[in-house]
């Protein structure tokens, strides 16, 4: 069985300033900001979450501004495979991880777990279609 939990929330923007929205951001939500190492650093910039509960990274973007929530599991293919049973559609494979959009017109992404305890297993939830 498979396990997965919300991860974070990312926090889109379109912009050509990274580090004047990532400063708003850590500014406005009390964090202090962290810059991705290499390449990785020119689109995400990480919100430290004093209580480390929670991922948060402000991500530079060619579509509008949003804010999306990442669902962590240790097993990306079965949790997709759950979340199409429930109602959510796939909308691309992006490296290591799959955005997917739910039945309310929400997109979000599943991606690989990180660190920290899962809340429940995933066979767990009760299903509806």
């Amino acid at each position: 069985m498979h396990k997965s939990k919300l991860a974070g929330f990312i926090i889109d923007c379109e912009t050509d300033d990274l580090n004047t929205a990532a400063s708003f951001w850590g500014q406005a939500l009390g964090m202090a900001i962290e810059p991705f190492p290499g390449a990785e650093g020119e689109k995400y910039v990480r919100l430290c979450d004093p209580n480390d509960a929670l991922h948060i990274e402000v991500q530079k973007v060619n579509h509008p501004s949003r804010v999306h929530l990442d669902i962590e599991t240790d097993d990306i293919e079965a949790e997709v495979k759950r979340l199409q049973a429930l109602g959510a559609t796939e909308v691309a494979r992006v490296d290591s991880w799959c955005v997917m959009q739910a039945p309310t017109g929400q997109k979000f992404c599943v991606v690989k777990q990180e660190g920290g305890r899962f809340a429940v297993e995933a066979n767990c939830w009760p299903t509806q279609k």
